[in-house]
Formats: C-alpha cells, sequence, structure tokens
C-alpha cells in the first residue's frame, strides 16, 4: 500500500468510526432507550433484563449505521481534502480522482463482507435472545391458543434430519394441522409424509390418515403408502411449540431459504420472508454503494466542507432509505420481485454514483 492510500485511508477511518457511533447513539436515544424505559414502567423490568435488553439491540442497530458511517467518513475524507486544496496537488501530480478514492472504495468492500457476516451470524442470535427476555422474562405473556404457519426442524450435527410445517395448532385441543414433513440424508430429500392431523398423545406426536411419498435424487416421487397412524418425528412438547417458532429478523439466511421453500410448497405467501432474505444481502452491500457516491460528492471547495459533508450525507440517507421502504412495501405486497425490492436503493444509488465518479473523474 502506498503512503498516499495510507493517507487517504487514515482520513477515511475517523468519520467512519465517529459515525457509527454517532448514528447509533441517535437510534439507541430516538428508539431503543425509550422501548427499555416503557418495559421498566408498564411490566416492572428488572435492571438486568433492561441491561440486557440494551446489549442485544445494538446488532442490529450497528449494522444499520455502516452504510451511514461509509457514506460520512468518505464525504468528510474527500471534504477536507478538497477544502485545503491537497486534491487539487494530488491530481496536479497525475493521479486520478477513482485511483485516489480506491483505498476508500476497497475499504467499503471489506465493510460490506463483515456486515454481511455480521448479519447472519451475529444479528438473529441477538435478535431471537432480545424477542425472549421481553416476552418471557419482562412481559410474561401467555402463549396464543392459536398459531398458523407452524415450522419445526430438527438436526443431526450441522446437518437438517426433518423439518416439519403445520398449517395451524391448536394449543387447547393439542392438535397439529394439515401437516407436511420433510425427511433429509446428508441434506438430501428422500421422504415426505404427509397428514390432516396429529394429536399429542402424553408421550408423542402422532398423525391420522397421511401419505408417505418416498422421493429419488431429483425429487420424483418413487413410491407411496397410506397410513393411518404415524409417529410424528418432533421432539417438542405442545407447551414449547410456540415458543420454537422464529421471527424473520431471528433467521439465518439458510433458515429463511429453507422455510421460504417449504412454505411455497404449501401455497403460503412468503413475499415478506424473501424480501428480508434479499435485504440480508442488500443492506451491507449499500456500504460499497455510499463510498462510490459519497468520494465525488465530498469534493468540496468550500470553506467548512465537514458541516456540509455532514448535511449532504442526511439527504443522501433519507434518499436511501425512503427507496428502501418503497421497495420493501412493493415486494411485501408483491407488486414488484423481492430481489428486486430489496437490490432497488443499491441500484438507484449506484447508478447515481457511477455517474457522479465518471464526472469526477475526467
Amino acid at each position: 500500500m502506498r503512503i498516499l492510500d495510507k493517507y487517504i485511508l487514515k482520513e477515511f477511518i475517523g468519520p467512519f468510526l465517529f459515525g457509527v457511533c454517532a448514528f447509533t447513539a441517535v437510534f439507541v436515544g430516538t428508539g431503543t432507550l425509550y422501548r427499555i424505559a416503557n418495559l421498566i414502567n408498564q411490566y416492572g423490568a428488572s435492571a438486568w433484563a433492561a441491561f440486557r435488553v440494551f446489549v442485544l439491540a445494538m446488532p442490529s442497530i450497528i449494522v444499520v449505521t455502516f452504510p451511514m458511517s461509509v457514506l460520512l467518513g468518505s464525504l468528510m475524507a474527500f471534504g477536507r481534502l478538497s477544502s485545503s486544496s491537497e486534491m487539487i496537488v494530488m491530481r496536479a501530480g497525475g493521479q486520478n480522482f477513482i485511483r485516489l478514492a480506491m483505498p476508500i472504495f476497497i475499504a467499503a468492500f471489506f465493510i460490506s463482507i463483515g456486515a454481511t457476516a455480521f448479519n447472519e451470524y451475529v444479528v438473529p442470535k441477538a435478535n431471537n435472545a432480545y424477542n425472549t427476555i421481553i416476552n418471557e422474562e419482562i412481559k410474561h405473556n401467555v402463549a396464543p391458543t392459536t398459531q398458523d404457519h407452524i415450522i419445526i426442524k430438527n438436526t443431526k450435527g450441522s446437518d437438517i434430519s426433518s423439518l416439519m410445517y403445520a398449517r395451524q395448532y391448536d394449543a387447547n385441543t393439542k392438535q397439529l394441522k394439515d401437516i407436511t414433513v420433510q425427511e433429509f440424508e446428508n441434506d438430501t430429500l428422500m421422504r415426505v409424509e404427509q397428514a390432516d392431523r396429529a394429536d399429542w398423545n402424553g408421550q408423542k406426536w402422532v398423525m391420522h390418515e397421511g401419505m408417505i411419498y418416498d422421493v429419488s435424487a431429483n425429487e420424483q416421487t418413487t413410491r407411496s403408502l397410506k397410513f393411518q397412524n404415524q409417529a410424528l418425528p418432533i421432539t417438542q412438547k405442545p407447551n414449547k411449540i410456540n415458543a420454537s417458532q422464529k421471527k424473520p429478523d431471528e433467521l439465518t439466511i439458510r433458515e429463511l431459504r429453507e422455510q421460504i421453500k417449504l412454505l411455497d410448497q404449501n401455497s403460503v405467501n412468503t413475499n415478506k420472508m424473501k424480501v428480508e432474505m434479499y435485504n440480508r444481502f442488500a443492506l451491507p452491500l449499500a456500504s460499497l454503494v455510499c463510498a462510490i457516491v459519497g468520494a465525488p460528492l465530498g469534493m468540496q471547495k468550500q470553506r467548512g466542507s465537514s458541516s456540509i459533508g455532514f448535511g449532504i450525507s442526511v439527504v443522501v440517507i433519507f434518499i436511501y432509505y425512503s427507496i428502501m421502504t418503497l421497495g420493501n412495501a412493493l415486494g411485501n405486497g408483491g407488486k414488484i420481485p423481492a430481489y428486486l425490492a430489496a437490490f432497488l436503493p443499491d441500484i438507484i444509488c449506484g447508478v447515481a454514483g457511477v455517474i457522479l465518479v465518471y464526472k469526477k473523474s475526467k
């Protein structure tokens, strides 16, 4: 890495870290602290529970601040270099704008990679623990008597062994209705079982009046068999069924993909889950997009470019998240494909950024 690259990267890192802290503080101050205060006032949450809720809320907030912070960092880095005429000297020395911006683009690329991993391995677990503490420990919620679209996964080691879908669960009668079970070996679908209902007999779940289908490697039925009674391959007791269900933001990408496939096979609308899955990639990619937009916008000649850069970043962030909100709404409603709904702000802002970079590189 050249000395000049290190110098430009140093100008970027400071504002980026400041942005992560500042934007996180804004989200915490305007949302998280209010919710925690409400939990204390309304439900009498203990200080220990409130502290854990606060900590577990951080991952989902921090991952959202990365694109904003990259935008702020690139704006302020190039804004400072431009306001002190250093950028003019660099370009007079034969340095192309794209080459000067490359350290920030590369840094933003690795931030996007890191955010994707963080969004996959940290955020879902934190969200699950966050909701568990609020619902079970603080609110002491009573589980609903009926719940639709139950999905239960069993694993052997890291491999999935079975995946069960029930259209409805009735806690009063301890009954699962309209059941589909997929059984796997080495992550390959081998058998499908379907039944109208399953009842809890005090020790295990038993399906009634169903069919078993053996499936080939290309997922074609090779044999079918009727049954009157068949044990359901799940271990959850009735009082654990509702608690075992996760919200989309508590699932990993792989779990989302598995549930979407199973729900699609049972004619259940999965638009929201598909948008959520693609957002896991689109939001981290926004860090790279914001770097491409922010670098040329930061080429300010005026003094006081730090305040100008901060103001521009607020405007760009507003535009980006407005497009994201609109895209997600259209995707959830099935008006546009889920992948387009998730990546729409990246596409629009990315194209705008490429145009700005092209103009500045002339």
